[in-house]
C-alpha cells in the first residue's frame, strides 16, 4: 500500500479497523479513537478492568502493521534500565557495549503501567515526549514510528502507583474498554472460545506506512477560527471553579493532533468542529483535576468536561 494522500490514509486505517475488530468486538469507537492517534503521533493509555481486552487491542493492532512491538510486564521491581537498555562491560573487547532495552521498537505495550514504580514509569519520558532515551550521556534515536500503549487497572489500590500528571500528560488520549452489550457479548464467545483468533491475524498495512500517513495528518488543514476554539475549551478549563488543574498548551496540541487523525479517517484534508467536539473527552478528561468535593460523583470529569464543551461557542462561519 502507497500512502500519498489523504485518501490514501483513509483506506489503510479501515483495513487496520476492520483487523482488529476481528478480535476486539464491539468497541468501533475506541478502535477509531487508537487509530486517530496513531496516525497523529500520539501515545495512548487504556485503562478499564482487567479481562476487558486492553492488552489484546495493542496486541491486535500491532500485528496489524506488522511493525516491530515489544511488550513489557510492569511491576514494582522493574528499572528504568530494563525499559531504556544498559552498558555493560564486553571481557573480550575490553570495551562497553550497550544493549538495547525493549523500548527500541515501533510498537510498545507497558502492561499495568501503574504497577511500576514512579522511578521506572520516569524512565518512559523521554522517549515518550522526543523519541529518544539518554542513557550514561549518550543519545539513541527511536525507531519510527515509536508509539507508546499503556494499559492500567482503575480499581486495585494495593500495590499500584497512581500516575503523576506529567506522565499522564505525555498519553494523547486515554481510552476505556467498558463492558460490551449483551449481543457484543455472545459474539465475543462465539469469536473467542474455539479459537485464537489473536494468533491468526494477518498484517495489512507496514510500519512505512504509518510513517508516510503521520506525514500527510500533520498537513491536514485547520482554520484560525477552530485553533481559537481550541484555545477556548482550554482556557475555560483554567478558569472553571470546580477545577485545580486545566488543560496545558501540550494538551492543546494534542487535541489538534488528536482531530486531525479523525478528518484523515474520514478523507478529509481538513478540521471541522465537530472532529475537535469528538476528540476532546478523549484528549481532555484525564488532564483536568477536579477539586475533591467535585470527585464524589462517578465519571466527574468527563461529565465537566462535556459541561465546559457545550458552553463553548462552535465556530459556524465558512470556514
Amino acid at each position: 500500500m502507497v500512502i500519498n494522500s489523504v485518501s490514501d490514509v483513509r483506506e489503510m486505517a479501515a483495513c487496520i479497523g476492520d483487523n482488529i475488530k476481528k478480535v476486539i468486538i464491539g468497541r468501533d469507537d475506541t478502535i477509531e479513537m487508537v487509530l486517530a492517534a496513531m496516525i497523529s503521533g500520539g501515545h495512548i493509555l487504556l485503562e478499564d478492568v482487567p479481562g476487558s481486552g486492553k492488552t489484546m487491542l495493542a496486541k491486535a493492532l500491532a500485528k496489524s502493521i506488522d511493525g516491530e512491538f515489544k511488550r513489557i510486564q510492569m511491576t514494582p521491581d522493574l528499572l528504568p534500565a530494563d525499559i531504556t537498555g544498559i552498558n555493560f562491560f564486553n571481557m573480550k573487547t575490553s570495551e562497553f557495549q550497550f544493549v538495547r532495552g525493549p523500548v527500541f521498537s515501533n510498537i510498545l505495550i507497558a502492561d499495568e503501567i501503574n504497577r511500576a514504580t514512579p522511578k521506572t514509569q520516569a524512565g518512559l519520558l523521554e522517549a515518550m515526549e522526543e523519541r529518544q532515551v539518554t542513557v550514561d550521556g549518550v543519545t539513541y534515536q527511536l525507531k519510527s514510528p515509536f508509539l507508546v500503549i499503556a494499559t492500567e487497572n482503575p480499581i486495585d489500590t494495593q500495590g499500584v502507583f497512581p500516575l503523576p500528571e506529567a506522565q499522564i500528560d505525555r498519553f494523547a488520549v486515554k481510552l476505556s474498554m467498558k463492558y460490551p452489550d449483551h449481543q457484543a457479548m455472545i459474539d465475543i464467545m462465539k469469536t473467542h472460545m474455539t479459537k485464537d483468533v489473536l494468533m491468526e491475524l494477518e498484517p495489512v498495512a507496514v510500519k512505512s506506512d504509518i510513517s508516510d500517513a503521520m506525514e500527510i495528518v500533520k498537513n491536514i488543514r485547520i482554520a484560525d477560527e477552530l485553533v481559537e476554539y481550541v484555545v477556548n475549551i482550554v482556557e475555560k478549563t483554567r478558569e472553571d471553579s470546580r477545577i485545580i488543574l486545566g488543560i496545558s498548551q501540550r494538551g492543546a496540541l494534542a487535541l489538534i493532533s488528536a482531530a486531525r487523525g479523525l478528518a484523515a479517517i474520514a478523507g478529509r484534508e481538513y478540521v471541522l468542529p465537530d472532529d475537535i467536539k469528538r476528540a476532546a473527552p478523549y484528549v481532555c478528561v484525564h488532564r483536568i483535576i477536579l477539586k475533591n468535593s467535585e470527585r464524589i460523583k462517578e465519571n466527574a470529569e468527563l461529565e465537566v468536561m462535556e459541561q465546559i464543551i457545550d458552553s463553548v461557542p462552535v465556530p459556524t462561519e465558512e470556514l
